[in-house]
């Protein structure tokens, strides 16, 4: 019958399987990526930062760990139990570890993308399993006999797919245009800034390629030895703590109702900092009220401000594009002297190391503002500063255009969701929702 839904177990519709241990001692830095929980962004994508490898060589030995497109993950152990990873064509190849069980639609029973909407679905109404001692886990047979709603007609699967899949692939373009654009901003950073690209060409009597001439112009011909060893002629080194204001923050008493009931003033931690996708703060999970501000030292900081995560742990990096306070784990950098923030932003990533080594502590390492004050950065000319950010700017603004566009398009993915899975949303209605969208 057309349009029929049936309630079917996961295991009806789906093979379950789970990740292979593979031992670190076989990893190397090329052959076929390993994926890993830690590989599973909050969204479901998945990164290869941290990425590790099992050589050619050995793959034959795990043909069945191999992944295929549209197959499901779930973390079923530790502090990310629940996570839900989703494997598009361009993650592949690729292996499966240990910890995470795999959702395959079985062929001609069920269309894969709808399984990944179904189980989702499923899970954040019943992820009530989780048990444990030392840390919690779930079992295999703790949901293969989870319930699924599904029309019967595998036609129909694939449209509520079709319609749910166009939202989350609008999502992943973007933020793979996101990640296009902050690698050029990075790319100009290092040149200009790290590698000195513009003053070794100019030093060999050649034109800087890529730079206007006008430009090109503006940066010395040689070099000239310093601390930091040597650096273009005329640059300065100051410390960081000099030429931008560097504060720290604190948490309000939780148990205060008049600091946190209905406030409405964005409240950072490094929880916040650590599902960002891009170095954007756009929002944050705790808001304080006005007597919440007050009691942070540092107040409501601008939009601008550049974040880094001091501890638990340090490197978390973040421009906020909204007014915000922020916890003792975060050191705030105000930009309002001649410094632009993108400028900040890239800095304090390339020096990660050096920041890392002026870190200390018993129970976990710490940066502390006074630490992170003294720590010296290069300071072109003015007019390099200038000509960077209006170069830097529109690559940033477009970041963050496309992350609030990500924030309308997920909301109304979360809305049609549940109901689309549950048949209450029929598709040509949701098709007419999620058009405006797309």
């Amino acid at each position: 019958m057309v349009n029929e839904w049936r309630q079917f177990s996961l295991s009806e519709l789906a093979d379950l399987s789970g990740g292979f241990a593979f031992k670190s001692k076989d990893y190397t830095e090329s052959g076929r990526f390993v994926l890993r929980t830690l590989n599973i962004r909050d969204d479901g994508s998945i990164s290869r930062e941290n990425a590790v490898y099992l050589p050619l060589t050995l793959c034959h030995q795990y043909s069945r760990f191999e992944l295929r497109p549209y197959d499901t993950l779930f973390v079923m152990v530790g502090a990310t139990l629940g996570k839900i990873g989703f494997v598009r064509e361009s993650d592949l190849p690729a292996l499966l570890n240990q910890n995470m069980w795999l959702i395959r639609a079985k062929n001609k029973k069920s269309d894969p993308r709808f399984i990944h909407y179904a189980f989702r679905y499923a899970v954040t109404k019943s992820l009530g399993w989780a048990s444990g001692s030392a840390r919690d886990f779930v079992r295999r047979d703790d949901y293969r006999n989870i319930i699924i709603s599904a029309p019967v007609d595998i036609r129909e699967q694939q449209a509520i797919a079709c319609i749910l899949g166009a939202l989350d692939d609008k999502i992943e373009l973007n933020r793979r245009m996101n990640r296009t654009l902050e690698d050029m901003a990075r790319a100009i950073f290092k040149s200009w800034f790290v590698d000195f690209d513009p003053v070794r060409a100019k030093a060999v009597g050649q034109q800087p390629p890529g730079l206007k001439p006008e430009i090109a112009d503006l940066f010395p011909d040689s070099f000239e030895d310093s601390e930091l060893g040597e650096i273009p002629k005329g640059w300065q080194i100051r410390p960081i703590g000099d030429v931008v204001r560097v504060l720290g923050g604190g948490t309000p008493r939780t148990k205060e109702p008049i600091f946190w009931d209905g406030g409405t003033h964005p409240f950072c931690t490094p929880k916040d900092m650590s599902a960002l996708t891009e170095p954007v703060l756009l929002h944050t999970e705790r808001h304080l009220t006005d007597e919440g501000v007050a009691k942070v030292s540092s107040g409501q900081l601008p939009i601008g401000t550049v974040l880094l995560s001091s501890r638990a742990p340090i490197g978390y990096l973040a421009i906020a594009e909204v007014p915000v306070s922020v916890n003792q784990g975060i050191i705030a950098m105000v930009c309002d002297g001649d410094l632009p923030n993108q400028y900040v932003l890239h800095w304090t990533k390339a020096n990660m190391d050096r920041v890392l080594a002026n870190a200390n502590g018993s129970t976990f390492m710490e940066i502390s503002k006074r630490n992170f004050r003294p720590i010296t950065v290069i300071i072109p000319s003015l007019q390099i500063l200038r000509n960077f950010k209006e170069i830097i700017d529109p690559l940033y603004h477009r970041v963050v255009s496309s992350l609030k566009e990500v924030q309308k398009i997920a909301a109304l993915r979360d809305t049609l969701l549940p109901k689309l899975i549950s048949g209450e949303l029929r598709v040509p209605d949701a098709e007419r929702i999620a058009g405006r969208c797309l």
